[in-house]
């Protein structure tokens, strides 16, 4: 996939999200993040992800809209069911995705990684197209930047965050992973 010197992913459908900021001077982007969402909960192909990362998302149209409207959240890319690709936040940009988070004894997660969201949730498998989307994305940042690891939500939120949850296949990512280590020492979390 074509990444400019932004980090924006040319063939991704961009929509901007406000809920992004600077990283801060001289921040590496090493680690990757892996999430699960669907709005409303279970529900698939709507506008509310895009909606949510916009703040634009109507507290009256779903109650559970009215718990989540006001925050103020994004992340760098989503991939559809479908395998479709929407990018909200240029990659040399913060996205909003990881909140109180730490890896490997850091903290401030959002400062050093790139988020991906899935459209899915805890109960359900993802698609094929998800995952053929998610791979050439996840070669294309690692070929782009110093990527240590892939992890999950779960992982740099354990206890507080699910996601992308126990239907998410890790081990369709060994290929990417082999790659990642013939440059590094790299891993994925699973």
């Amino acid at each position: 996939l074509p990444l400019d010197p932004h980090g924006l992913v040319t063939s991704a459908e961009y929509i901007a999200s406000p809920n992004a900021d600077e990283r801060p001077d001289g921040t590496d982007i090493c680690l990757i993040v892996i999430h699960n969402i669907s709005l409303p909960p279970g529900e698939y192909g709507g506008p509310g992800i895009s909606e949510l990362f916009t703040n634009q998302l109507d507290p009256d149209e779903h109650p559970y809209y009215a718990d989540i409207h006001q925050l103020r959240v994004s992340a760098h890319f989503v991939i559809r069911r479908d395998g479709h690709l929407q990018q909200f936040v240029p990659c040399m940009a913060r996205a909003w995705h990881a909140g109180v988070s730490s890896w490997q004894g850091r903290e401030r997660c959002n400062d050093f990684s790139i988020g991906i969201e899935l459209e899915g949730c805890d109960t359900d498998t993802f698609s094929e197209a998800q995952y053929r989307t998610l791979d050439k994305l996840l070669a294309t940042l690692i070929s782009h930047y110093p990527v240590r690891d892939i992890v999950g939500h779960s992982d740099i939120a354990p206890g507080r965050k699910t996601g992308p949850g126990p239907c998410f296949d890790w081990a369709k990512l060994a290929a990417l992973k082999t790659r990642m280590q013939q440059t590094d020492e790299s891993g994925i979390h699973s």
